[in-house]
């Protein structure tokens, strides 16, 4: 009955990622062994579950008829496992992670502290990278990032706003004047993502809704907030940042938030993305759960800048 109950995890994988590496990879298994426990399924059910190529793999007519069964089955048992586990203590595991570079500082480390201490027996293997990942494709159980994943086999859970903001060093502004207009960006030197969605245009929209477009060349622009952030405290310039890279700073006189009564649209948020296989994976839950409680209703970085005078960054 294991066995069996084996043989239907790895088809279920293979399903929804396509791929025999990447299931083995979620299931931390050898290629090898996947298709091996595929066949056993294969033999026993005498059909062919699957259509195979050198570059894809598609369900058969019997496996489109079988999957979503398959689908259900294996997530209850995997879930039903997990609860046991958990009820005895015993839940453990390794989460592969891949989180922003602007969140895995500070705030990040902090919440994994909390949730290793509440969950011993789970081990984190995280990844640090700005790349756009479909989850299924690389192998990982969550990634938290801001744009949304163009993937059908993958569930988005959004967790909190992501707050961006235009500041700069005392010394710049000083020498170079300050912007009080979302237009006057133009005649400074500017740091931008160049993972904008909207990439060189920027719209604001300010308190009455009504909204600006400026279309701004970058002096600076990079994938990486933290150069970014590290542009604006050198007074090389203007950056545009998340306010969690930057919080600290603007609280502390380090930079100064300017164009105060505007804010960026579209609003961005930081979304866990995860493979439609975790749908029912307790330790996913576990994780997803903790990080959209411990951010729900009170975001550190932006609870003291939200007391701030409007007006700070043009005195």
């Amino acid at each position: 009955m294991v066995e069996r109950f084996l043989c239907l995890q790895a088809f279920v994988r293979v399903a929804e990622t396509q791929n025999f590496s990447n299931a083995a990879r979620q299931l931390g298994l050898c290629p090898s062994v996947v298709s091996s426990r595929i066949k056993q399924l294969e033999k026993y059910v005498q059909a062919s579950l699957f259509h195979r190529s050198t570059r894809m793999v598609v369900l058969s007519e019997v496996g489109h008829a079988v999957f979503e069964e398959c689908a259900d089955l294996v997530t209850r048992m995997e879930l039903v496992t997990d609860r046991m586990r958990l009820a005895h203590g015993s839940l453990a595991g390794t989460l592969r992670i891949q989180v922003l570079p602007g969140f895995a500082s500070g705030h990040f480390g902090r919440a994994l502290k909390d949730f290793c201490d509440t969950y011993p027996d789970i081990s984190l293997d995280v990844v640090v990278s700005d790349k756009m990942v479909n989850p299924a494709e690389e192998a990982c159980d969550v990634v938290f990032q801001i744009f949304r994943s163009r993937a059908e086999n993958v569930i988005e859970r959004a967790l909190f706003p992501v707050r961006r903001i235009f500041c700069a060093s005392p010394d710049y502004l000083e020498k170079h004047g300050t912007p009080f207009l979302p237009a006057d960006l133009a005649a400074h030197e500017l740091g931008l993502y160049s993972g904008n969605p909207t990439r060189h245009r920027l719209i604001f929209r300010d308190a009455g809704g009504e909204e600006t477009a400026v279309d701004l060349v970058a002096k600076l622009r990079s994938n990486s907030v933290h150069l970014l952030h590290d542009f604006a405290r050198s007074g090389s310039g203007i950056s545009c940042l998340p306010t969690l890279v930057c919080g600290d700073d603007l609280i502390n006189s380090v930079l100064v938030p300017l164009l105060p009564r505007y804010e960026l649209h579209p609003q961005l948020e930081l979304r866990a993305t995860y493979p439609t296989t975790h749908r029912g994976a307790l330790k996913v839950k576990l994780l997803v759960d903790f990080f959209a409680r411990r951010f729900a209703d009170d975001l550190p970085w932006d609870r003291a800048l939200n007391d701030l005078d409007p007006d700070r960054s043009v005195a």
